[in-house]
Order: structure tokens, then C-alpha cells, then sequence
């Protein structure tokens, strides 16, 4: 095995024409996934990422990856999508109590406070460089916390959101889901995403299909929800389906 590592600055302009997936991937952690709104496609935006590089050698082929640090930012279209800090607790408890996001996110606490919130900040702070990333959507100019989304990456990567009661029906899913999914397969080498959505998820779903998911069909009893197993929507995204 060969690596190489690298301090790198990454500037770049990404067209974020098309919406990326259904805001929900039943995939995520408890607070983390799901896809509350449809809105218009995003449009062209920066994005800011600092990282450092590293270039394995598998089976005679490379793929870089990049080891995550705190300071990865992704920025459009009046968005950031950054790490997530303690002071995003309380915005993180107040838009769990809402119904659709009972609904829709798989075994979620009932009712939702802010230890559960503040467990959930410590644990995404935790996670291992290079396999999964949890990003806070927050107004660019406020810093106010929008939402959630939260990406696996592998050859095979899945992705989910949520967005806040008051944040929906402003591009916000659609926003972060293209910049999120585009820095995916074009930066961490993913070759299909994989979103899925509650059948009744119909706003997930339109949101998905904006981005350039391709809808696959049902899977049966696919997740389990407090009520039991229930089927999901798959949707999947290919470095071919970006513009």
C-alpha cells in the first residue's frame, strides 16, 4: 500500500442545476436524515473545502480520499453546510418536534430533548475521517441552523436530510442535497448514492428527482420505523446523472 498526504486548499464553482435526491435516507442516524420539502432547483455556487488527501492503492488501482477535519465547508446559494457545534443544540431539539420528522426518521426519540440533541453533536463530532460526515445547513449571512444532512461514502455512498419546519419551501433541501452530493462524487470518488424515502415521503421524493436521482423502485420492509417495518423508495444517483 502506497499513501500520500498532502495540506490542500480547494476552491471550485460547482453548477448545482440539478436537485440531488428525496431529503430523507432512512440510512442516516436517528436525528440525522430525511427530505421535508420540494423546492426549485439550486443554482451555480462556490464552495470552500479544506482537507487533507490521501491516495490508497487497492488492488493495483488508486482512489483518493480525503481524511476529514473540522474545517470542511461547502457553501451556495446563501447556504453552509458545516461541522456541527454545541451551539446548535437547542435549534436541533425545536425542529425534532415536528411531526413530519417524528414521522419519517427511523426510531426517533419521542419526545425529543436537548440531551438527545447534545448525544447526537457529541457522536457526529466522533466519527472516523473518511467514512461518514454530518453537516449543520445554516443560513450563510445568520449562521441560524436550516437543517441536517449527513452522507457515507464508499464506492456505494447513501445520504439523507432533514430541514427545519421553518426552513422548508426555500430551496434549502434542494441546496444542500446538490452541494452535498456533487462534492460526493466528484471529491470523495463516490460511484452511486443511494437515497431512500418513506412511500408517503412525496415532497422527499420530488426533491430527489430534482437532483438527478434516478427513482429504482420499492423495497420491501426495508426500515424499521417505532411502528414496525416499513417499505422504503430507492433512489440513486451516478456520476453520469450530474450536468
Amino acid at each position: 500500500m502506497r499513501e500520500q498526504r498532502t495540506a490542500l486548499k480547494v476552491s471550485a464553482v460547482i453548477a448545482a442545476g440539478v436537485h440531488l435526491f428525496p431529503f430523507r435516507t432512512e440510512k442516516l442516524s436517528p436525528p440525522a436524515p430525511m427530505v421535508l420539502g420540494g423546492q426549485p432547483p439550486g443554482r451555480v455556487g462556490s464552495r470552500r473545502i479544506t482537507l487533507r488527501p490521501e491516495v490508497v492503492e487497492t488492488s493495483g488501482l488508486f482512489r483518493p480520499r480525503s481524511a476529514y477535519n473540522r474545517l470542511v465547508e461547502l457553501r451556495g446559494d446563501g447556504l453552509v453546510l458545516r461541522a456541527f457545534t454545541p451551539a446548535d443544540v437547542t435549534g436541533i431539539a425545536a425542529a425534532c418536534q415536528d411531526a413530519d420528522i417524528a414521522r419519517f426518521i427511523p426510531l426517533i426519540p419521542r419526545p425529543y430533548t436537548d440531551d438527545h440533541a447534545r448525544a447526537y453533536v457529541e457522536m457526529v463530532s466522533s466519527w472516523d475521517a473518511g467514512e461518514r460526515r454530518a453537516f449543520a445547513i445554516v443560513d450563510e449571512s445568520s449562521d441560524e441552523l436550516l437543517g441536517s444532512i449527513d452522507v457515507r461514502l464508499g464506492e456505494i455512498g447513501s445520504i439523507g436530510y432533514w430541514v427545519a419546519p421553518a426552513a422548508r419551501g426555500r430551496g434549502v433541501a434542494t441546496g444542500a442535497l446538490e452541494l452535498v452530493s456533487r462534492w460526493a462524487v466528484h471529491e470523495q470518488g463516490v460511484e452511486r448514492l443511494e437515497l431512500t424515502t418513506h412511500p408517503d415521503n412525496i415532497a422527499s421524493q420530488r426533491v430527489a428527482e430534482k437532483a438527478g436521482f434516478q427513482r429504482e423502485g420499492v423495497l420491501r420492509a426495508h426500515t424499521r420505523f417505532s411502528e414496525g417495518r416499513r417499505d422504503s423508495m430507492m433512489f440513486s444517483l451516478l456520476p453520469g446523472d450530474l450536468a
